[in-house]
């Protein structure tokens, strides 16, 4: 058993006396004992230093917990960079029919484009939406499209007939292409207004028509 740990009731006080409230009091306690060093209290000194110390304490701004410091948006990205070659290192083990597996291939390299160090993930660190668009695409949809594929074809052997589960794969991979590519879309527009508003900064300094 742990002796050197203080009880709580200790630790609420130690609290207390650290708290700003506390300060507050004490602070106004001082002005107290000084009007009655001053000879300005008189009999009632307790009661002065006692109420200047509880009008301190209710004025003082209440205490509030520091607001908890979540990654930013370059280390998101850092992390998500990561779990993308995890995801590669699981998909180079499945074995998937070829129109899925190109599909996945065209995917694949559109989010290495967009997790790609430098200026595009600078662009990308900016829109949360896209970042966890990707994030969903990386850590959810791809292999949960890979794995229900495995699944659903093993049960297909058994009961043929039913519909391919290569065609719903192949339709997955393509959803998830035109939301990747839509990202990609974004980020090219934001580029190119930057791009024309810095034409027209130019044409206006120069007065041009």
């Amino acid at each position: 058993m742990d002796t050197n740990k203080p009880a709580k009731p200790a630790q609420g006080l130690l609290r207390y006396l650290e708290s700003r409230k506390n300060l507050a009091g004490c602070a106004l306690g001082l002005v107290g004992l000084a009007l009655t060093f001053a000879g300005l209290a008189g009999a009632y000194w307790p009661f002065v230093i006692a109420g200047l110390y509880g009008a301190g304490a209710l004025i003082a701004p209440p205490e509030r917990p520091a607001a908890p410091g979540f990654a930013d948006a370059v280390a998101q990205l850092d992390q998500l960079r990561d779990d993308f070659a995890t995801l590669h290192g699981y998909l180079g083990e499945v074995d998937l029919p070829p129109a899925a597996a190109g599909k996945l291939t065209e995917l694949n390299g559109l989010i290495a484009v967009l997790l790609e160090p430098g200026w595009v993930t600078d662009a990308l660190a900016v829109d949360p939406e896209a970042v966890h668009s990707l994030s969903r695409a990386i850590r959810q949809d791809i292999p949960e499209s890979v794995d229900t594929y495995n699944r659903t074809r093993w049960w297909t052997r058994l009961n043929p007939g039913t519909e391919s589960p290569e065609r719903h794969l192949e339709r997955q991979l393509g959803l998830l292409f035109d939301e990747a590519d839509a990202i990609a879309t974004a980020l090219r527009e934001v580029e190119s207004r930057r791009q024309q508003t810095h034409t027209r900064y130019l044409e206006d300094r120069n007065g041009a028509p």
